[in-house]
């Protein structure tokens, strides 16, 4: 049963509502414009408390699938065995910085956290020790985590100085240029030419550069189609000014773009990578992994500790998650059947109204939308995601501008599922 087939809602559980909003403090966010009760998931498909099935077109946390019996086996086994801080050896841990580093090939040791704002933050430290400088250049419209220093990166608009040692840069895209008329290898110039001008505003400013962070397909800003020389032309000055390129792939990697990694896609060689989310599959896991004498430094100068990192439990599922990826041929599946949705979706540019764009890689898509005049629809983006999910899809909206459909699904998405997607998607497009 695809989520087309099903009954319509029965509406939100208000006294749910309410309880929440006096449990949580109201303002607590929800998805669509009727909060969605959930109860159960399996593969790619989640389960309302009515019963109705929804095909997850958003999740990548469960990017194996919801509640896969591979992975519930490894935590109920280890959990039920044996889990205890780091202070003790582990063999399923460091099995996983094994594995981990080496399918990233330039990575040695890794660093464990349980999310990705504490493995963000990890990084930034290893970037101001082992350059001794504090600057970081990010883009103006992404987003890194949640706390107080790792927040500072997120939308932080260009030439905005609030944050001293932090600067920004215009995410590079060809759709919205920095510059209109110029060719692709002209426009990747002028975007490192606002980097350059970053790291110079930092160095006279006194404090230095540590580092440009990005993630490696741009995802919060959009997946923007990135000007093609840009990432090695911006990773030859970075290393030319004496900083290191951090590689956010808590969306990007764990084969997401049909590749393991988003700096693959993008012919990125970053110094420190950072991944989370798919990781654990549900259970926090996250790691910062660098070269050794990097790691070594910033274990030597913080004794950084954090009790349920590095864990047994977190080396079982983590490496449970890697079994799965491999042994279902998870990247391939998702570089086939998003190249098929993608190209599906493009399709509609000629006829949808206001679509405009339909960017990604792998299964990580974004599809965007503009007024008549052609300015951002983020109104119809958000009605668009709240009709799907009523049609049985559950996606969201994302973008510099929020004006885009953000379709992210479990890597296990079925191909019946995806094509009754383009079939809900034309449904909505002509209605909503």
């Amino acid at each position: 049963m695809t989520g087309t087939s099903a009954t319509p809602d029965s509406g939100p559980d208000e006294a749910l509502l309410q309880r929440r909003d006096r449990a949580f403090g109201r303002g607590a966010k929800l998805f669509y414009d009727e909060p969605l009760h959930l109860v159960r998931g399996e593969g790619a498909s989640l389960f309302g408390a009515d019963g109705r099935r929804y095909v997850d077109m958003y999740n990548n946390v469960a990017s194996v699938g919801h509640a896969h019996p591979r992975i519930v086996e490894a935590m109920a086994r280890q959990q039920a065995t044996l889990n205890t801080h780091s202070r003790y050896l582990s063999e399923p841990a460091i099995a996983l910085a094994e594995r981990l580093t080496a399918l990233q090939r330039l990575t040695e040791s890794a660093v464990f956290s349980c999310s990705g704002t504490e493995a963000i933050e990890i990084a930034l430290r290893m970037a101001r020790m082992a350059t001794g400088a504090r600057g970081i250049v990010c883009t103006d419209h992404t987003y890194h985590g949640n706390n107080l220093v790792v927040g500072a990166l997120t939308n932080l608009p260009a030439g905005d100085t609030r944050h001293p040692d932090i600067r920004s840069i215009p995410f590079p895209e060809t759709l919205r240029p920095v510059a209109p008329g110029l060719d692709e290898e002209t426009l990747a110039d002028a975007y490192v030419a606002r980097l350059k001008a970053a790291i110079e505003d930092l160095k006279a400013s006194g404090h230095g550069f540590a580092a440009l962070i990005l993630c490696p397909i741009l995802a919060n800003e959009g997946l923007p189609d990135i000007p093609a020389t840009f990432m090695a032309k911006a990773a030859a000055l970075v290393r030319a000014e004496g900083g290191l390129i951090i590689a956010d792939e808590v969306q990007a990697g764990y084969g997401r773009t049909g590749t393991w990694w988003g700096y693959d896609e993008v012919g990125l060689t970053p110094d420190i990578v950072v991944t989370g989310k798919p990781m654990g599959a549900g259970l926090p896991l996250a790691a910062t992994c660098a070269k050794r004498d990097v790691v070594e430094e910033f274990r030597a100068e913080t004794r950084y500790f954090n009790t349920f990192a590095a864990s047994q439990l977190q080396g079982a599922v983590g490496l449970a998650v890697l079994d799965v990826i491999e042994e279902e041929g998870l990247v391939e599946h998702a570089r086939v059947l998003g190249a098929e949705l993608k190209a599906a979706l493009r399709q509609r540019l000629s006829h949808a109204s206001g679509l405009i764009d339909v960017r990604g890689k792998g299964l990580f898509l974004t599809a965007e939308f503009v007024t008549p005049e052609g300015e951002p629809d983020a109104p119809r983006a958000f009605a668009l995601v709240c009709a799907l999910r009523r049609e049985g899809f559950l996606t969201s909206v994302d973008g510099a501008f929020n004006n885009c459909v953000k379709i992210r699904p479990p890597l296990v998405l079925p191909r019946e599922d995806a094509l009754a997607f383009l079939d809900a998607f034309d449904r909505v497009c002509a209605h909503a």
